[in-house]
């Protein structure tokens, strides 16, 4: 297995657009890759984008992204945009085209494409269509309908990363935790399973989905 270090700007901070369809979705699939960014690149920028959520649930993902993001510049989007109805909805593809009007990311994490939930399908059609120029990867979350594939990209996370991610989406979606799977030993066991695929150093790992990959410069790690 071949690692591949990301191409970091030199020359202003890397810009990360995490985009989510719900307030905990972004944390559960990419939580810990996000908490590797923090720690590890001296210079970052970050668009948070929720495209649902009342008030609560928007209060909910506003203190987790800045908990998750520490001190790193960033900026929170809420679409407000109705649970279960982004098919129906062309107001979520405007919304798109305002995110393409902002500055250009060098990554966006977003929904896998074979999700089952309707909501998630069309966040990340919408994200292939609007930015197609882009590398983006697609992260995963495990629930009842039992979508989960065989993702190719893998992220080693240290220990520390998924005890924190877990403990953050715990503390931050009071809203969740009635949910029969929204509890700590979930997030561990699946980058656990992820970890033990790519054969990750410290045994844990989050998994995307990287469907078009243009490789300009590499590093085998």
């Amino acid at each position: 297995m071949l690692g591949f270090a990301p191409i970091v700007p030199t020359d202003r901070p890397f810009r990360l657009l995490a985009i989510g369809s719900h307030s905990d979705d972004i944390e559960f699939g990419c939580g810990g890759t996000i908490l590797r960014f923090v720690e590890e690149l001296e210079s970052l920028e970050v668009q948070w984008v929720v495209l649902s959520g009342d008030d609560e649930r928007s209060d909910e993902a506003r203190a987790s992204a800045g908990a998750f993001l520490g001190g790193v510049a960033h900026e929170v989007l809420l679409g407000g945009f109705r649970d279960g109805f982004f098919p129906h909805d062309p107001n979520v593809k405007e919304f798109y085209e305002t995110l393409k009007a902002g500055a250009a990311p060098d990554l966006v994490l977003v929904h896998t494409r074979s999700d089952l939930h309707q909501d998630h399908r069309v966040a990340c059609e919408l994200a292939w269509n609007t930015f197609r120029d882009h590398a983006i990867l697609e992260y995963e979350i495990a629930k009842y309908d039992g979508d989960l594939g065989s993702p190719n990209v893998f992220v080693p996370l240290e220990e520390r990363h998924v005890q924190r991610k877990a403990e953050l989406l715990v503390e931050h979606f009071g809203s969740q935790l009635d949910k029969h799977w929204f509890t700590k030993d979930l997030f561990l066991s699946l980058a656990r399973l992820r970890g033990m695929e790519a054969r990750s150093p410290t045994g844990y790992a989050e998994a995307f989905t990287g469907r078009k990959v243009r490789v300009d410069a590499f590093r085998i790690a």
